[in-house]
């Protein structure tokens, strides 16, 4: 907003400025009325001209500037959805991740369970054994 005020001053005082600015040049200058008219008209004119070539610029930087926020808005938009998609996929590896973990990890106990229950078994069997033969003697 304070853009536009600060655009709109500048072309107030420019416009301002130099209308006086001619006028005064006129009226210090020797003419007659029709020709002091006339000089009048055509830096009116003139001043009308740069104006609107100055509106027409500014309007047009508007437009670039509008444009290069859509563009800047469209890319945000797109990056704020492909996101979740991306946290998703993220999501999905950690868990695959963990899941093979777990996996490997039951499988590493199941391993060691088996493994110690052979030796419990083998020591259970061999505590029989020899309870058997010092029962015997």
């Amino acid at each position: 907003m304070s853009d536009k005020n600060n655009t709109n001053g500048f072309l107030i005082g420019f416009l301002a400025g130099g209308a006086v600015g001619a006028i005064i040049a006129l009226l210090a200058a020797p003419k007659s009325g029709k020709e002091l008219r006339q000089d009048i008209k055509h830096k009116s004119e003139e001043y009308m001209q740069e104006a609107d070539k100055y509106y027409t610029e500014t309007k047009h930087k508007a437009e670039e500037l509008f444009n290069e926020g859509k563009r800047k808005f469209s890319m945000v938009i797109n990056d704020v959805k492909s996101k979740p998609q991306e946290i998703k996929k993220d999501a999905e590896r950690v868990f695959n991740d963990a899941k093979e973990k777990a996996k490997d990890a039951l499988q590493s106990g199941k391993d060691k369970i088996e493994t110690e229950k052979e030796r419990l078994k083998s020591s259970v069997e061999a505590g029989i054994e020899t309870y058997k033969k010092e029962s015997k003697n």
